[in-house]
């Protein structure tokens, strides 16, 4: 398949370089790399090496001379892209969110699904060991009646100034992965939230009305209670984890030698020599996971494994919880999304 990547920023970057690479995704012959600046996109191309990537002028030239393409541009290009791409009859691959309002997002969507084409959602979490490992024996019962879920997402630094406007805020941004993993992991839905947040760092998180650390309880529909938190700031390293625990054992994801984290009794282990330093660091095997899944799927081989409806159901949560923490009470988010005219779940 000839793939056309559009975004050639980090993220975009990264997955250049897991699809143009011999010993990266199979199944991909042709990589073409377009960008809103050019240059950066000559200078992946450049980077990459390899014989069969080209750079494109246009998003418009990539849709007319790939097979597929994987969206990796800046968050308010992606309902654009996305639709633009179902126009031109091929499947996409789109990092999260598709749009950070709910109307935009169904109206992208609904432009798929009158295409017939494929987009898969970025949510690489369901394609990580560990989160796969723990849905699996969640499912197989070995658990028992899985009463109480715990996250954590916590990145090492907090992100540039400018980032943060384009990000949808922490919540959006951040916790929306955690959304999606507990759906995905106990096939349950979110049928309330309570969120809260601090802004105690930074000036431009304020300047931005976002918040660097935020906190959520979640009741699912089975009323297993969640808990997930985020921050800007954890000074340890990048941390990510789920713990699940049920009436006969406990799981918990992302805890291994280098979970930035130390133990406060006495011969316990200590801070760990080499954490984890950030998300493409620690996901690395399931952002490759990712993409090989979506060429699959773009050939039919195998069905979609997150589609865009599964991305919605994401960010109804996300959203009601950014109306729970502005309001300060509980927000129900099929209440919300009856409101807003969007399907959920």
């Amino acid at each position: 398949m000839r793939i056309g990547l559009l975004g050639a920023g980090r993220i975009g970057t990264f997955h250049a370089t897991a699809l143009a690479h011999t010993d990266g995704v199979d199944g991909v012959d042709g990589l073409v790399i377009a960008d809103a600046d050019p240059a950066r996109a000559a200078a992946l191309a450049e980077r990459l090496g390899a014989r069969t990537t080209t750079v494109a002028a246009t998003a418009e030239a990539v849709f007319r001379s790939t097979d597929a393409v994987v969206i990796a541009a800046a968050t308010p290009a992606h309902a654009d892209l996305i639709t633009e791409a179902a126009r031109n009859g091929l499947p996409a691959f789109c990092e999260k969110p598709v749009a950070l309002d709910l109307d935009r997002t169904v109206r992208a969507l609904r432009e798929v699904d009158a295409a017939g084409t494929l987009l898969q959602m970025g949510f690489q979490r369901r394609f990580d060991a560990g989160f796969r490992a723990a849905r699996e024996a969640l499912r197989a019962g070995r658990l028992g009646r899985v009463h109480t879920i715990r996250a954590v997402t916590s990145d090492a630094v907090p992100p540039p100034a400018e980032f943060l406007p384009l990000s949808g805020g922490l919540i959006r941004d951040c916790l929306v992965h955690d959304f999606d993993a507990v759906r995905w992991l106990t096939g349950r839905e979110v049928a309330e939230v309570y969120a809260r947040g601090t802004d105690n760092g930074a000036a431009f998180f304020r300047a931005a009305g976002d918040v660097d650390t935020a906190a959520v309880l979640l009741t699912l529909d089975d009323d297993t209670l969640v808990t997930a938190t985020a921050t800007r700031y954890n000074g340890a390293g990048y941390d990510v984890r789920m713990e699940l625990s049920g009436e006969r054992d406990q799981w918990v994801v992302g805890l291994d030698d280098r979970t930035p984290m130390t133990s406060a009794e006495p011969g316990g282990p200590g801070a760990p020599v080499r954490p984890w330093g950030g998300f493409l660091e620690r996901f690395d095997a399931a952002y490759r996971a990712e993409l090989a899944a979506f060429v699959r799927a773009a050939r039919g081989e195998v069905p979609n494994p997150c589609s865009g409806w599964e991305g919605l159901r994401a960010l109804v949560v996300a959203e009601a919880c950014e109306l729970s923490r502005r309001e300060g009470r509980p927000v129900r988010p099929a209440v919300l999304a009856e409101r807003a005219g969007v399907p959920f779940p």
